[in-house]
Parts: structure tokens; sequence; C-alpha cells
């Protein structure tokens, strides 16, 4: 009895630590239970057989639509009210029809090229006819025969058997979507960085949404009369018709609660996505002012003679800014200094923006002309006759293009570096392989800039986070 009185108080001790720590871990740990975001994705996949509709000859692609609008009479009217018709938002006008980048700069004077990927037929000027319900290409989206391939002006090159393309329609598969998006820019991987033809046929560490769970871009992308859901920062300057994680996501998102804590300041893309590109190389770097040279061996990733000197990287480390889902956008026209870079699409937010979060980026930087008086950015006819692409001169190029894009020209150029930010949200990896602690804190990591983001050094060791960094009593990260 003696030796057990004398263990007592031991024996209590380790007790009460026990019941301490058991009840830490559980409030560090436990969350409620929660639906699974899986029963937010409705794969409702019905696919008709098409082949008995189409029996007689087809001579045009615009006769596969006027036979597809015979069963979907309001198809094409849907069609013509999105950005994927009009290349352009219906709020502020702004798109790729008159937006200026830095990869491929404009497509004013360029159109027969850059329509290649429009979901339409023979938008070759401005005259083109947005209002013509023929015109809208059907089987770009629909297309299951793998043989369907636009040319010029949204055209279907010759090779393409437009009544095989008709019979084999369904709903829209990966290959559909990636067609255009996989090589916008004019190739594979130059303008998205986590976007490209490894997303076809991903393994789940590459994709964990397409890998793993057998996702189609649809299933994200929900699409209501015939408007797709999802923002391009590229071309758009607010996240009005985009959509977040958060949508199937929801409520908590962690077993562990330190990890939620992060979510007010941290986007789920920046631990969820820890590089980009991993398996096909992106492009990060377009100097135009190379271009023209005769003598250099053409490399489709290093250079070509008719559009410059190029630099391409395979499993890049993102780059982080605080993002409110808005962007500062340069506008054609808009003055710049040479002297410095210029930033076509800006990403808006800092650390004191309660909308903002740290996001990860792809940057493209580019190299490109502007005119030298006027100091603006211009752009060039680089397709067609007189263009840059033919005869490889930048000042009939420049002075051909006046009359398409508005811009004069004070015949002088020159050529400045800009920059463009475009923000990741595929490739999302694996649970287990997503950042951890030391990835972003801690003095070996690489990864974070944490003063340039505003904070005082890292978090970890300046304790209290994004909100003690601004005075605040609110302790968050």
């Amino acid at each position: 009895m003696k030796s057990f009185l004398k263990s007592w108080p031991l024996f209590l001790s380790l007790s009460l630590i026990g019941v301490l720590m058991f009840s830490t871990w559980s409030i560090v740990n436990r969350a409620p239970k929660r639906p699974s975001p899986w029963l937010e994705v409705k794969k409702d996949r019905t696919h008709v057989d098409h082949s008995a509709f189409f029996k007689d000859k087809i001579s045009s692609p615009q006769e596969v639509t006027k036979k597809c609008l015979e069963c979907h009479k309001d198809a094409a009217k849907e069609v013509h009210q999105t950005a994927h018709w009009n290349w352009a938002d219906k709020v502020h006008g702004l798109g790729k029809t008159n937006l200026v980048n830095n990869f491929c700069m404009g497509i004013e004077g360029n159109w027969p090229a850059c329509t290649k990927c429009h979901v339409g037929y023979g938008w070759s000027d401005k005259k083109f006819d947005f209002k013509n319900e023929e015109n809208v290409d059907c089987l770009v989206c629909h297309d299951w025969s793998g043989q369907y391939v636009k040319g010029k002006s949204g055209l279907p090159t010759e090779k393409t058997d437009l009544m095989v393309a008709a019979k084999s329609v369904g709903y829209p598969k990966r290959e559909n979507c990636s067609n255009c998006h996989s090589y916008g820019g004019g190739g594979l991987g130059v303008k998205h960085g986590d976007i490209d033809t490894s997303l076809l046929n991903p393994t789940e560490s590459l994709d964990i949404h397409m890998g793993k769970h057998g996702f189609l871009c649809v299933d994200c992308h929900k699409t209501t009369e015939h408007e797709i859901r999802g923002k391009a920062y590229s071309v758009s300057i607010d996240s009005k018709g985009g959509f977040d994680c958060t949508e199937c996501h929801k409520d908590h998102f962690h077993q562990d609660q330190r990890l939620n804590a992060h979510l007010d300041s941290v986007a789920c893309q920046t631990c969820h996505i820890p590089s980009y590109a991993r398996k096909q190389p992106t492009k990060m770097d377009w100097d135009w002012s190379k271009a023209g040279d005769a003598n250099r061996k053409n490399d489709p990733h290093t250079y070509l003679k008719i559009k410059g000197e190029f630099v391409y990287e395979a499993n890049v480390l993102p780059k982080y800014y605080w993002f409110n889902k808005t962007v500062t956008r340069y506008l054609k026209g808009d003055k710049i200094d040479p002297k410095n870079m210029t930033d076509l699409n800006k990403p808006n937010g800092d650390i004191k923006d309660k909308n903002a979060k740290i996001w990860p980026f792809k940057l493209h930087d580019g190299k490109q002309i502007y005119d030298a008086v006027n100091m603006y950015l211009m752009l060039p006819l680089t397709a067609g006759k007189g263009g840059f692409w033919t005869d490889f001169n930048w000042d009939q190029a420049l002075r051909l293009s006046e009359s398409h894009t508005g811009l004069k020209y004070s015949g002088k150029y020159d050529f400045a570096e800009t920059r463009m930010y475009w923000p990741l949200s595929h490739m999302v990896t694996t649970k287990d392989k997503a950042l951890s602690c030391n990835d972003c804190h801690g003095q070996s990591q690489k990864r974070m800039d944490w003063k340039a983001l505003g904070y005082e050094g890292d978090p970890l060791r300046y304790q209290g986070g994004r909100w003690k960094n601004l005075n605040s009593k609110t302790p968050t990260l």
C-alpha cells in the first residue's frame, strides 16, 4: 500500500500529461465531418450516337452546323454570347481580339493565323460576321474522330473528313480542349505552364483530378448554355465567370487545423501545385528582337527565324504574389518606359488587401517591338502578304499594321522588355507531394521571398504572421 501511495503522484502526473496530449492532438487534428467534394462533380456524360443524322454529302463545315441546328435550335445563339466566340468579355469589351500580349503580340491584322483556334469559321478580317449562326464551329468542341483539324481562319484543313467528324460527335473530351489550349501562343506549352498534352493521360501525381479521379475539363469548367466557366487572366481583368477550389472542397479542408489557419492568406493552389511544366517544358522567355536571322539554325525550343529566340524550362518552381483575382492591364496605346519592365497583366493585391491571397504564378518575359517616338507597344503585321514572317522587314510590318490597329507608327522602332503573369490552377498533385512546412519556412527554404510579400521575414520566426505585420490585434497566418 505504501509503495502505491508513493507512486501515486507520478501516476497522476503521467495520466494528466497523457490527457493533455490527447486533447491537444484532438483539437489540432479533429475537423467536423464534411461532405465528400466528389458529390459536387456531376459526371453527366450522356452520349447519343449521331451517325444516323448525317447521311447526305457534306461540302462545307457550315453545312454541318446547319444540320446541328435542326435539333439544337438555340445552340448557336448561346455560343454567340460567350467569350469563346467574341474573344472579349461582355462588361469591359476586352479580350484576345484587342489586347496586347508578349507571345504573338496581337491578333489585329493577323486574323487568319490567330483565329485557327476560334470556335467559328472564316474570321479573316474586321468584316467577320459574328451574327451568322452557321459560322459557329460545333465540331471543334464535340468531335470524337480525332482527325478534325482547323487551319487558317478557323476553317477545317483539306485533309479533314467532315462526314467522319460529324458522325462522331459527343460531349467535350480533354482532347477537344487541349487542341487549342495546350498549343496557345503558337506551340505546345507556350502560354500556360500548367496546361499541355501531358494532361491528356496524366498520372495521379501530375494531376490528382484527372489522373486518379478521371475528371474531364468540363467537370470543373462547368458549362451553362455554352458559357464555359473559367478565367484566363492573360485576357481578363477580374474573376467574373471564374470559379474556385472551395466550390467543391467546402467548409473544413484539412484534418490539421494549423493548415486550415493558412487559408485566409494562402490559395489552395500555392501548396498543391508545388511546380509546373512537370512533364512538358514551357516557354519562359521570348525575344522578338532576334528574329529574322537567316544564319541561325531553326529549333522550336531555342530559335525560329520568324519568331526569335526562346527559353524553355521544365519542372519550374512558381513565383508567388498576393492576388485578389483582378489584374492591372496594359491597354493598346498606353505609354511605356522602355528602360523598365512593362507589366502587361500585373496581379493586384498586397499584404494589406483582405481579399488577396498568396498565389503561384508562371512568369513569361518577352522582348517586343515598340514605337520609339510614341512610346507605346506596337502590334506588327506578322502573317500574310507583306507581314514580317514573309519579308522579315519590321518597318514594313509596322506600317502595314496601322490600318488594322489604329496605332500610328512614327517610323522609328525598338524593343522593350515585358512580362505576363499566369496564375496556376492545373497540375494539382497528390497530398503527399504537396508543400510541407519546411518548403516555405526555415532558413534553408528558397521558395518564398517573405520580405517581398510584405512580411518582416519568415512568419514562423516573426510570429503572428500577416496581421501582426499590419500591427493588427488579430493573429492570423
